[in-house]
């Protein structure tokens, strides 16, 4: 504890944490012995290593969303000894060692946080990245080639907003969503199959911009979204087969029926 000039206790400022020996260790130690033991384990790369990892990325993702603690618990395990692999593969080679990954991660987040490690004022974490990337380098190089599109279309807006290219707020990005709906229009009535597929790919883009500056995520918010048109769309079959209901005979007047009928009970105008 430390004592303000009014003589107030205040709590002290967390430091860094302990990087000593833990229990997080033992995924290492284990990984090690797999290698030892197990001719599977043993065959392993960094390279044959990446389609598991990036599976159990997903089934962790997965976990978080459905709302299951013990679920989770069991798939964080399996990322973490993913984790562990590649950081045991690069000990074998000598690339770098589990305490070079620690000290690199401390000292970066050293830099993006320097107002909690009483090393300067808080700044925005898109401009110190900039930063670092220094002015040689380009705003979007460096981006993960892998991202889903969604995912990358955020990323790719995050790192310009880093050098100040960016809507002062929403309002601008919904203006410019609307603009990008009206040239959909003009490309759907041109009838021209390349103009329509990048007006859209346009508008997407925009909507993305919209989703970020409202303050959300768009992977986020359109896995909500799915979630709940499957949810929805799962009862109307329920609904449909109680009431003798044949979907691929109803046609769309009845299934939009029935599907209102679904929003009212839930209390979604």
């Amino acid at each position: 504890m430390s004592q303000s000039d009014g003589g107030v206790q205040q709590p002290a400022q967390p430091g860094p944490p302990d990087l000593g020996g833990g229990v997080l260790d033992r995924a290492l130690e284990l990984v090690t012995f797999l290698r030892r033991s197990c001719p599977w384990d043993a065959a392993q790369t960094p390279l044959t290593l990446v389609p598991h990892l990036l599976e159990e990325a997903h089934e962790v993702a997965d976990a978080i969303r459905g709302g299951d603690p013990h679920a989770l618990e069991g798939e964080l395990g399996d990322l973490l000894l993913n984790l562990a692999f590649q950081v045991v593969l690069g000990e074998e080679t000598g690339a770098f060692s589990r305490r070079s990954v620690v000290d690199r991660l401390e000292e970066k987040m050293r830099r993006r946080h320097p107002h909690l490690f009483g090393l300067g004022e808080r700044e925005d974490w898109e401009r110190l990245k900039a930063r670092e990337r220094g002015r040689h380098r380009g705003v979007l190089e460096g981006l993960a080639s892998g991202l889903d599109p969604l995912l990358r279309a955020h990323r790719i807006q995050e790192r310009v907003k880093g050098v100040g290219f960016d809507w002062a707020d929403a309002q601008g990005a919904w203006n410019k969503v609307a603009e990008e709906l009206e040239e959909v229009r003009v490309a759907l009535e041109g009838g021209e199959n390349g103009s329509v597929e990048e007006e859209l790919g346009d508008l997407l883009f925009a909507v993305v911009n919209l989703t970020r500056l409202a303050g959300a995520h768009s992977a986020t918010v359109l896995d909500r979204a799915n979630r709940k048109f499957q949810r929805r769309f799962e009862a109307l079959e329920a609904l449909a087969r109680e009431r003798g209901v044949v979907l691929e005979e109803a046609g769309l007047d009845v299934l939009d029926r029935l599907w209102e009928e679904l929003k009212a009970r839930e209390g979604e105008p």
